[in-house]
């Protein structure tokens, strides 16, 4: 899978990204960052990249020009190397956009190129965004002073959907909100420490009571802080609470033989 991010702090993003898990994805290439600073395609000769609003107002904007012919020039690669006909997705990091999630970060990671446009002073030329975005993003209700930190935190995202990236096959699939459930607590060695231990059915070797477990305490930790959540998965999942409903039964019917 292929990023491209068209900022004008390029070094940032490959700073931001090459150490970790993220940095060997690309060693092993996996994946290819590509930072394209905008600066490089304007033609005012102080590469000058922004200037007043019209109407007037605070602060500058980032004019439509550089923007639209660094775009073109990534562009322009993608097709060379076979992306002629697809089109690729463009997505431009701003707080109006729709908010970033896991779901989404799963779904962009199907797809071979993805272009980030990162704005800057009071935003972009707003004809450039309607000739060249296809998805307005948001990591969330706050602002930043530009778009560099929202793009490296979404390209993490969607790199670990990306099959070779994790080392566990499974990693992707069994963190928090993979399943609109936030992850379950875990614990390494020692088995004791600070004289709290480890939950003894982990040490059971029991892998289905194990699996009880981690569920329950998944649900009961979504409950807790992200109710809504919660109710997402009990609605999609009913089968689940028939099951254990049957299940505590039959433990009751046992225990009441037993007495």
């Amino acid at each position: 899978m292929n990023f491209h991010v068209l900022t004008l702090f390029p070094e940032m993003i490959i700073q931001g990204l090459a150490a970790s898990i993220i940095g060997r994805a690309m060693e092993k290439e996996i994946i290819s960052l590509e930072a394209v600073n905008i600066r490089d395609y304007t033609i005012n000769k102080h590469k000058k990249v922004d200037d007043y609003t019209y109407g007037g107002g605070a602060g500058m904007l980032m004019q439509a020009q550089p923007v639209y012919d660094a775009w073109k020039a990534v562009a322009g690669k993608i097709d060379e190397k076979g992306g002629k006909g697809r089109e690729t997705k463009v997505i431009y990091v701003t707080p109006q956009g729709r908010t970033f999630h896991q779901a989404m970060a799963k779904e962009l990671a199907g797809e071979e190129d993805l272009i980030f446009l990162c704005g800057h002073y009071e935003g972009v030329d707003e004809r450039v965004l309607e000739e060249i975005v296809t998805d307005f993003v948001s990591i969330g209700d706050y602002v930043l002073t530009g778009g560099e930190l929202p793009a490296m935190v979404m390209i993490d995202a969607i790199a670990r959907m990306v099959p070779g990236v994790l080392g566990n096959r499974d990693s992707g699939e069994t963190e928090s909100f993979s399943n609109y459930l936030l992850e379950y607590p875990q614990y390494s060695r020692p088995e004791n420490w600070m004289g709290k231990k480890v939950p003894e059915v982990l040490l059971s070797g029991d892998h289905q009571k194990v699996e009880e477990w981690r569920l329950e305490q998944s649900l009961k930790k979504t409950k807790e802080l992200r109710p809504e959540l919660y109710e997402r998965w009990a609605q999609e999942n009913q089968e689940y609470f028939i099951r254990k409903a049957k299940r505590e039964a039959r433990r009751r019917k046992k225990k009441m033989k037993s007495v």
